[in-house]
């Protein structure tokens, strides 16, 4: 982000690159802005006046004991005046920057989802869920802060100084020249605090994002966790980052204490006893107007109100500046998602897949993929099959564009998979994964992605085309059955089928199926694989597969062993040549055959 440092201490030109950025989403709002510090600026004026008419009522009024009653009158109903108005005045100020400060958030917000969801997978890879549910949460809530009470605070505040300075000047010159002093002192303060407090709210947040992605990690391995006993030793991680952000947060209490209101109110008492040993000693020379006396006490008493405000403040405006550090670090991520050369017009018409000398890795030193090459033509089913980690799931993940590769290519009806709009890609390639993800919803939502354009028919005929229209029906409430989170109401085999049917439903030119029969019954299986003939039938389909018997009607087998492929051909030439496709078959087979021996022993 400009070169502003992370997980550290923030200097004094990094605290001010992220405060202009923040400010500049105050651009759109700028007539509601002006409305805004217009009734600030009123406000301040009221409560200027009011020390000032109470000072008249003393000196013209009550000390010289002149007491008319209308001019006493009329300066009481604009005093009373000024506070009703002042009162209402407030109420809308407060608003409007509740308003402002609202849309602003709700712009940023928009603007980190949006980013998040154009982030490559290589920056998912290495990010706790947890710590980017953080940034998007609390460190904008705590930017949210900023904008309602920091900015509207110091700026009402330096108003409202300066309106005390040039009232103080008016009554005394030198007593107000010898106030003015103070105001190095506090900016001195107001530094040391900033120093130091922007080290322990970087600690801080970083301990919080920490403990979401340990609550996230905890909430989504639930079941492991609770099989495996492993809540002791959850509680103490947990644990441990929670001390340590207490430790942090301990830091900046004793901080807070020490700078905020204490020094602040010293620095009062040292003002208050020069105004008045000043007072004190004139009023040995000539005597003391009683009305100046309280105006002066007054004004200086207003004056550090604000000053105080503003500190206390300032432990917001910190907590904002790191938040906005951390938002930035992520709005400015240069991981995204593969760019596309998109070339207009454009279009996946057969779906015929070449790969060509494909080579791979995924942190720029390890090859996954080793000079791929092989070709899926349009009707074809290609197999992908080999030990865990041996790069199948590499190829569809390049296939896919969900990572970027700079070795080799990948064409789609002869032109690189680059030069296709990400729209074209996504439209005409369909993806079935081995753990289907269903969003919260209904059944038909699920089905359709919430594409409303597309007709409810169409919706069952992609059902019954993939064998789960028959168990839907039975549901409470069919296709408007309501989905849970990840669909843990249904059957992993229910799941991938429902996944069948939301890619069938787009008619896709290319399958791509990872594993996706691997969560299915053998009952269920069986009538599926009728369906993925139908489905294969005038598509292109990539296929991994750990079990042998799935694939054994595939046009090609690829064998691959360490990132490359080691043999190739149909499921009869393979088993032909006795290698590690024949070894594999053998003991796929061989497990088989020694669980139906157990079974017919246990009957």
């Amino acid at each position: 982000m400009g070169g502003i440092k992370v997980d550290t201490q923030l200097t004094e030109k990094d605290q001010r690159k992220i405060l202009f950025r923040l400010l500049t989403y105050t651009k759109p709002h700028k007539k509601l802005i002006i409305l805004a510090f217009t009734l600030l600026l009123l406000t301040t004026l009221g409560d200027i006046a009011g020390p000032y008419l109470v000072k008249i009522f003393i000196d013209d009024y009550l000390t010289p004991g002149n007491m008319a009653v209308k001019p006493m009158l009329m300066l009481g109903s604009i005093y009373m005046g000024i506070q009703i108005v002042k009162v209402f005045l407030l109420f809308f100020q407060l608003v409007k920057f509740q308003e402002i400060a609202l849309k602003i958030i709700q712009q940023l917000r928009i603007e980190v989802f949006s980013k998040v969801q154009a982030l490559g997978m290589r920056y998912f890879d290495k990010t706790p869920a947890g710590s980017i549910v953080s940034r998007v949460t609390n460190d904008t809530e705590a930017i949210k802060d900023m904008f309602v009470t920091v900015l509207a605070t110091f700026i009402q505040s330096g108003v409202f100084l300066l309106g005390i300075y040039v009232a103080m000047f008016f009554l005394n010159v030198k007593l107000a020249l010898f106030c003015t002093i103070l105001l190095p002192v506090i900016l001195g303060v107001m530094t040391m605090y900033r120093k130091f407090s922007s080290r322990f709210y970087m600690d801080m947040r970083e301990r919080l994002s920490q403990l979401n992605a340990k609550l996230a990690e905890s909430l989504g391995g639930m079941q492991i966790i609770q099989v495996f006993r492993q809540e002791r030793r959850l509680r103490k991680e947990f644990g441990d980052i929670n001390e340590k952000h207490f430790q942090a947060g301990m830091k900046n209490i004793k901080l807070d204490g020490l700078l905020l209101r204490p020094a602040i109110d010293l620095i009062y008492i040292m003002a208050l006893i020069m105004v008045l040993s000043y007072f004190g000693i004139t009023s040995m020379e000539t005597s003391v107007e009683i009305g100046v006396l309280y105006a002066f006490i007054s004004y200086l008493d207003r004056f550090f109100e604000p000053v105080n405000q503003m500190m206390m403040r300032l432990s917001l405006y910190q907590q904002a500046i790191v938040a906005g550090s951390r938002v930035f670090r992520l709005l400015d991520e240069s991981e995204h998602a593969p760019a596309q050369e998109s070339k207009p017009g454009l279009e996946i018409e057969e779906g015929k897949i070449e790969i060509r000398n494909l080579s791979f890795s995924y942190d720029g030193k390890t090859d996954v993929l080793k000079n791929i090459s092989f070709t899926a033509n349009p009707g074809e089913t290609v197999a992908l099959v080999g030990h865990t980690g041996s790069g199948k799931s590499s190829i569809i993940n390049l296939l896919m564009r969900f990572y970027e590769y700079d070795r080799g290519d990948i064409l789609i009806d002869g032109k690189s998979t680059r030069d296709y709009s990400k729209d074209e890609l996504r439209k005409k390639m369909g993806l079935v994964l081995q753990d289907p993800f269903l969003f919260y919803g209904t059944v038909k939502d699920n089905i359709r992605l919430h594409n409303h354009d597309m007709p409810e028919e169409k919706v069952i005929e992609a059902s019954r085309f993939v064998q789960a229209h028959t168990f839907i029906e039975k549901l409470d409430d069919k296709y408007d059955h309501k989905v849970v989170e990840r669909g843990s109401s249904f059957s992993s085999g229910q799941r991938q089928l429902i996944a069948f049917a939301r890619t069938i439903a787009t008619d896709p030119k290319i399958l791509v199926l990872d594993e996706a029969t691997a969560n299915i019954d053998t009952e269920t299986e069986e009538a599926i694989q009728t369906a993925l003939e139908k489905m294969r039938e005038g598509r292109t389909t990539i296929a991994i597969a750990h079990r042998l018997s799935t694939i054994q009607d595939a046009n090609l087998i690829l064998v691959l062993h360490q990132g490359e492929i080691v043999e190739r051909g149909t499921h009869q030439e393979l088993l032909a040549q006795k290698g590690l496709y024949h070894k594999m078959y053998l003991l796929q087979n061989g497990l088989v055959e020694r669980m139906e021996d157990a079974v017919r022993q246990g009957s």
